[in-house]
């Protein structure tokens, strides 16, 4: 089996030597002028040598772009290069391969959890206190307990609540801010007054006092109100409203913040005419209101964020096989994968572009629900959308599935998981998780009997 993998690796590489200057011709002679999501480069390197991909690995299968997300993760710490502190913290949530999260902390990167078997990821990954952060929610004491019991995490509280719960009190605490009406404009998040999130504006001050009083010595202030945010002076102004708070919190209790989060949300581009977030203008106006708080108060704090969508999102796709042509109502493509390997589209009515391979706006096009085999009527990749027209074979590629994609899957139906490969920089092709079998899915039913009867 692995003279097997050896030999499609190979192979690979190959065919993008052979193809990689065809492939920029193929791009010169597109009509339309389509803007594609998905990067160009990505698409360059990765449609050439997909063919060949699929005869090795079959379909469905999620495949990453390494050379994007290291640009990307570059990008962003040259962005904030200068600002104090400064550290992402990716959030595991969003992708949590192992073989990526690697690639963080080899670019310095942090994690942000929010699950005890998230923390172990972090910590198989040999991530030391300073480099992980634990916001979880609804959190159970036991939870606290395992993230605590190794001094192995930034403590960071969701609710007032849950001080007294905390069974060993670290001296670093951080609490999530919801400052409640300030609406982000999407339903991921939503409006604070209505989200699970946060400890209130009229909590936060108590929180810190409690929290001094139990012997905390070191502070964090963390908020998260956004969630694929375009705007960035949204996010501007998040770290605004983070200095005011930090400002009303220490003249009350004289406190030093050592940190401000100011949370993840940086959003993506999921359709062809939206823009990108110009992260460098949003380092820049950052860096005015860190400048501010420091001529003010003589001290500046660290400045984290946990962004996840916006370091994976864009450099991952679904590549999928048309397996049927159904005409109703409507006319259905229906592919080999569902939404069991992406259910962003079905949980929040998401867009996310979907090329068909070798074929462009030039060509015969039709308008289709693209869906999967569950047995739910939204396992629905698109409704009503204009695409070339397909038949069965044609290669499917759904856009932007590098964040929530394979980590949202499930199992309804006995639908299984589909493989995650990885595209390297030096054009080999990865393996860096296999499909899920039968086996696993049945695993947590094979078990020593365990039976308990009134006596």
């Amino acid at each position: 089996m692995q003279g097997f993998f050896d030999t499609c690796r190979i192979l690979t590489f190959m065919l993008i030597l052979a193809k990689e200057f065809k492939y920029l011709d193929i791009l010169k002679k597109q009509k339309g002028g389509i803007t594609m999501p998905m990067s160009a480069d990505f698409q360059k390197r990765l449609e050439p040598i997909l063919p060949e991909i699929i005869k090795c690995f079959g379909t469905p299968f999620h495949i990453y772009d390494e050379r994007g997300i290291r640009q990307t993760g570059k990008r962003l710490k040259k962005a904030f290069k200068g600002v104090r502190g400064f550290k992402e913290f990716f959030a595991v949530k969003a992708n949590p391969n192992l073989v990526l999260l690697k690639m963080m902390a080899e670019m310095g990167f942090g994690f942000d959890c929010s699950s005890i078997p998230e923390l172990q990821i972090a910590r198989q990954l040999g991530a030391q206190e300073k480099d992980v952060m634990f916001t979880s929610n609804n959190t159970s004491e036991e939870e606290f307990w395992q993230a605590l019991k190794y001094g192995s995490c930034i403590l960071n509280l969701d609710d007032i609540s849950m001080i007294p719960k905390v069974p060993m009190w670290p001296k670093r605490i951080c609490f999530r801010y919801n400052p409640g009406k300030r609406r982000t404009g999407n339903s991921i998040i939503g409006n604070p007054v209505e989200a699970k999130y946060g400890v209130t504006h009229e909590q936060i001050v108590k929180a810190y006092r409690l929290a001094k009083e139990r012997g905390a010595r070191k502070f964090g202030l963390h908020t998260m109100v956004a969630s694929n945010e375009l705007n960035y002076k949204y996010m501007v102004e998040t770290v605004r409203m983070l200095s005011r708070v930090a400002e009303m919190v220490q003249n009350k209790l004289g406190i030093r913040f050592e940190f401000w989060n100011m949370g993840g949300g940086i959003g993506i581009p999921y359709r062809p005419e939206q823009e990108p977030v110009p992260i460098e203008l949003l380092a820049n106006e950052i860096k005015k209101i860190l400048a501010l708080f420091k001529a003010k108060n003589s001290y500046v704090p660290k400045l984290f964020m946990e962004c996840g969508r916006y370091i994976t999102g864009p450099h991952g796709v679904l590549v999928t096989t048309v397996i049927n042509r159904m005409s109703k109502y409507r006319e259905y493509v229906g592919v080999d994968a569902c939404m069991s390997s992406l259910m962003r589209p079905a949980l929040y009515d998401a867009h996310h572009t979907i090329t068909i391979l070798g074929k462009d706006d030039s060509d015969e096009q039709e308008v289709v629900d693209v869906v999967g085999s569950l047995c739910e009527n939204n396992d629905k990749f698109a409704k009503q959308r204009k695409l070339p027209k397909t038949k069965e074979g044609d290669i499917l590629i759904i856009h932007e599935t590098g964040a929530h994609g394979l980590a949202m899957c499930f199992n309804y139906n006995g639908r299984l998981w589909p493989k995650e490969l990885l595209l390297r920089e030096d054009g080999i092709v990865e393996l860096i998780r296999r499909a899920q079998t039968v086996a696993d899915y049945l695993a947590t039913q094979s078990f020593e009997p365990q039976i308990w009867e009134l006596k």
